[in-house]
């Protein structure tokens, strides 16, 4: 991480461009506010770490502090010490808050955190008050307790209700396991809804959340379904029986944590008990024994899934046994049965690009062994111009598929001076600018993605969107530029949103050691989005987020000198970040898509998910276990095609050529594996 005294410094260049953008907004000269701001910043950072840490004595003075100085940001230093109180909080200190910051992300987020604390102390009355006010409606809980409120006054939220509880996967949402609890009681929502939703949570192993539906049937259930999770095997063997639709559940609840485990053994015992269980839970368990065979890309998926289909109503299955039956069929080339279990899916997943190009694709071999296949191409074509010239991994496929040559869209018309002035004259984005260059990088981007959707202003326009796009991308603020700049529909601004900071290094380093700067641009834009003091969850640092072991390995492998305060350094990061794509790209002979594969996966993974069939790429890439892996692939090499139209030229290259035509085991000529890569 950058010292926050360099970050503080008052004399780097983006700092005082913020103060001007700023002092321009409320109508302050420049050293006017570069005079206080010395004094002014250290309040806001004073009350950031009491907040952290809980100090509510230290927080209120840190508050009053900036307060009393006028500082630009003051407003955080309340909303913090507000917040930290908001247990013993009144409505009337809220009412005040909101007077003081109105149309400010501060308020706005406070309001959410009161909202949540009324549903707490179930004060419906001023829940109901401040509801509508609330402009984000992006919390989930909230929403659940918006449903109670309305079901109290006398509406019928079964359906609403049932939605929003099984969409809630929080194992800290108070207010959807409440709101669920009173709505059972009051036969507003059934039995067999708990039980659906336990199944859904513990197909995607979350205990908690699947424990807190079966507990709102009873906490004699909850008791069984402990020794259930903690032993599957042994429950089915010694306490497990159908003879009530709760004791089938939990049997069924037990074989989806054995196909966790093992499938085969899942599918082994599921022989004999698929005819002991209500032919839905039958489905469900083949279903989901079908989808643990996918991740772990077994042969008999497939199968499985056939199993699971036959009678069944396929659409009462969930989103991602839907998505993996679909793959097992890519995988195994069962065209009818991609086109089943896409059509199973619900409208908002129909609608995704991934799945409109692999019906496509399905729909076209049909057609290839149909009699009369023309009609099946006639669709297939269509939902392939539905997508194609979309600016993602699919709309490039399926404008390659369409024999369409790929075409940069026509640049917009640039932005007049007036156009720039106007977005710097937004308060909440110099705010976020201001924020971010202080060190305080969440609060920052939080303020400015609400800035652009939810002032007085209203949602900003395109012209706006790329205007506020350029005042990021002039301080060097790259993921806001890149992510503001993907907001706007109806143009393309190729240089905000593939920016190439650091060009000259990148290049010539990249060039230095054989690789495709493109390809390294396009991940660095996956990694860190060019933020170059990023450090994610797991530990991994800088632009091209190198985890500390990896930087050690590599940085010995090629004689560099490192001590880890070394790797958010720009040149170290691109130097060992470099190095280290180079030789995992050369483990994987070259594929690019292996290579980035194995980058955010580790390279031992793709070894193993190469074994088996020679596949299509794209049905390679569709059939990665790993969601973040898969979609981080995909990005990498659609980035990489946009980078190289900038590195070329404005020529768009082929998608398909970066991709590779099939990926199956190693070649026996391939170059030996590096034992010990990381």
């Amino acid at each position: 991480m950058q010292d926050h005294r360099q970050e503080n410094d008052l004399n780097s260049s983006v700092y005082r461009r913020t103060l001007a953008a700023f002092a321009a907004a409320i109508g302050l000269g420049l050293a006017a506010l570069a005079a206080t701001a010395q004094s002014q910043a250290d309040p806001i950072l004073e009350a950031r770490d009491a907040w952290q840490r809980k100090d509510a004595q230290r927080l209120a003075a840190a508050k009053a502090n900036a307060m009393a100085r006028k500082h630009p940001l003051a407003m955080w230093a309340d909303y913090w010490e507000l917040n930290l109180r908001l247990p013993t909080a009144t409505q009337e200190e809220l009412d005040a808050f909101y007077a003081r910051w109105p149309d400010t992300y501060v308020e706005d987020r406070l309001r959410n955190d009161w909202l949540l604390e009324l549903g707490r102390r179930q004060d419906w009355s001023n829940f109901a008050a401040e509801f509508p006010r609330f402009r984000m409606q992006d919390d989930r809980e909230v929403a659940c307790y918006a449903q109670v409120v309305r079901h109290l006054r006398g509406n019928d939220v079964s359906e609403a209700a049932r939605q929003a509880w099984l969409a809630q996967t929080s194992a800290t949402d108070q207010g959807c396991g409440f709101m669920a609890a009173l709505l059972y009681r009051a036969g507003r929502l059934a039995e067999a809804d708990l039980w659906y939703k336990a199944r859904l949570m513990a197909d995607v192993n979350r205990r908690a959340q699947a424990r807190q539906a079966v507990a709102i049937v009873g906490p004699e259930w909850a008791q069984r379904f402990d020794e259930m999770y903690d032993n599957p095997a042994r429950f089915l063997a010694r306490k497990a029986g159908t003879g009530s639709r709760a004791e089938a559940e939990l049997a069924t609840l037990a074989l989806m944590r054995l196909a966790a485990s093992d499938p085969l053994v899942a599918a082994a015992q599921l022989e004999s008990w698929s005819s002991r269980l209500p032919a839905d839970l039958a489905s469900w368990a083949w279903a989901s024994a079908g989808r643990q065979a996918a991740l772990r890309l077994l042969p008999q998926a497939p199968d499985y899934f056939q199993r699971a289909s036959l009678g069944a109503d396929e659409t009462r299955w969930s989103a991602d046994m839907l998505a993996w039956r679909a793959r097992a069929a890519l995988r195994a080339g069962r065209w009818q049965q991609v086109v089943q279990a896409i059509d199973a899916m619900g409208p908002a997943e129909q609608a995704d690009p991934a799945w409109v190009y692999w019906k496509a694709r399905a729909l076209q071999a049909i057609a290839g062994d149909a009699q009369d296949g023309e009609p099946l191409r006639a669709e297939a074509r269509r939902m392939l111009e539905s997508i194609a010239g979309q600016h993602h991994y699919y709309g490039l496929l399926a404008a390659e598929d369409l024999g369409q040559p790929l075409v940069l869209p026509t640049p917009p018309v640039p932005l007049t001076g007036e156009e720039k002035r106007a977005v710097r004259r937004i308060p909440g984005l110099v705010r976020a600018l201001q924020l971010i260059e202080m060190g305080l990088r969440s609060e920052g981007v939080r303020e400015w993605n609400w800035t652009l959707s939810f002032t007085s202003r209203g949602r900003l326009g395109e012209r706006e969107l790329l205007a506020a796009a350029d005042l990021a991308c002039e301080h060097e603020v790259w993921d806001r530029c890149i992510n503001t700049s993907e907001r706007t529909r109806s143009v393309f601004h190729l240089e905000q949103r593939y920016p190439m900071p650091f060009r000259r290094e990148v290049v010539a380093r990249a060039r230095e050691i054989g690789l495709d700067p493109a390809y390294v641009y396009g991940l660095i834009r996956q990694e860190s989005r060019f933020v170059m003091d990023a450090r994610s969850h797991v530990g991994a640092s800088g632009l091209m987020q190198l985890m500390p072991a990896t930087a050690r390995w590599t940085a010995r492998k090629i004689g560099l000198q490192y001590t880890p305060a070394r790797l958010t350094d720009r040149d170290t990061n691109i130097m060992l970040g470099t190095s280290y794509l180079k030789l995992v790209l050369d483990d994987q002979g070259g594929s690019q898509a292996l290579g980035a594969a194995a980058y955010n996966a580790g390279p031992a993974r793709p070894r193993r998910w190469r074994e088996g069939p020679e596949l299509d790429a794209a049905i390679w890439v569709e059939n990665i276990p790993f969601s973040e892996t898969r979609e981080y692939v995909k990005r990498v090499l659609a980035n990489a095609t946009y980078y190289a139209a900038r590195l070329n030229g404005g020529e768009m290259p082929s998608l398909r050529g970066r991709l590779g035509h099939t990926i199956g085991p190693r070649p026996a000529e391939e170059a030996p594996m590096v034992a010990d890569l990381p």
